[in-house]
């Protein structure tokens, strides 16, 4: 009998903001308290990314405290006014946050001798993490919400045992698929943080 090998991952990111965003609030939008599962796998993708393998979130640990702040900041996007060159955007983001992120790598096909994605995946992110080497800028959510420390788990954070949450509805993915797929989005429903951790069932 063939033993399946798992192939875990991990990586704490800390910033002063962040914005993970309900899509239920229009043009003035406010985060989640907590990342959805698309935006830590597009955190891993800033380090490495593979066409065959890709990196299954499973929790998060919270290790702030949940706090939400006003933001503003100039759009040129397409909630812009007609005729003008930019608008000014009004967020609801999250403050001082802190995430320990734990997840596996899994891959479309089985891994064959001479070739296993799953392995060279983890191997290439998790010494580019340890290097601090990056593939493109890590975000918190949105592309200018940049953190201020992104490496491998610390012992000096831990959970924030005081946060207990029920989420109504929660974006989990955008996409039909992990890589190269159609915009589908997906939501889940109740989703609990418990003693400031929260799974991405």
């Amino acid at each position: 009998m063939m033993i399946e090998k798992f192939y875990p991952v991990s990586f704490e990111v800390e910033g002063p903001a962040a914005m993970f965003t309900r899509p239920d609030t229009g043009s003035s939008p406010v985060s989640y308290p907590a990342p959805t599962k698309s935006a830590v796998k597009s955190m891993f993708e800033c380090l490495a990314f593979s066409k065959e393998a890709y990196f299954e979130p499973q929790r998060v640990e919270i290790c702030s405290p949940v706090v939400f702040h006003k933001y503003s900041t100039n759009c040129g996007g397409p909630l812009r006014k007609s005729g003008k060159s930019n608008t000014q955007l009004f967020a609801t983001v999250l403050e001082n946050v802190c995430y320990k992120v734990y997840g596996v790598i899994l891959a479309y096909k089985p891994p064959q001798s001479r070739k296993n994605p799953q392995h060279q995946l983890q191997e290439i992110f998790m010494r580019r993490l340890k290097a601090g080497q990056f593939y493109s800028t890590p975000f918190l959510g949105w592309k200018e919400l940049v953190p201020s420390y992104f490496g491998p788990v610390r012992d000096t954070t831990i959970a924030d045992k005081s946060i207990n949450l029920t989420i109504p509805s929660m974006l989990s993915t955008m996409y039909s698929r992990p890589t190269a797929g159609d915009v589908f989005p997906h939501f889940v429903q109740n989703v609990r943080i418990e003693k400031g951790v929260m799974y991405y069932a």
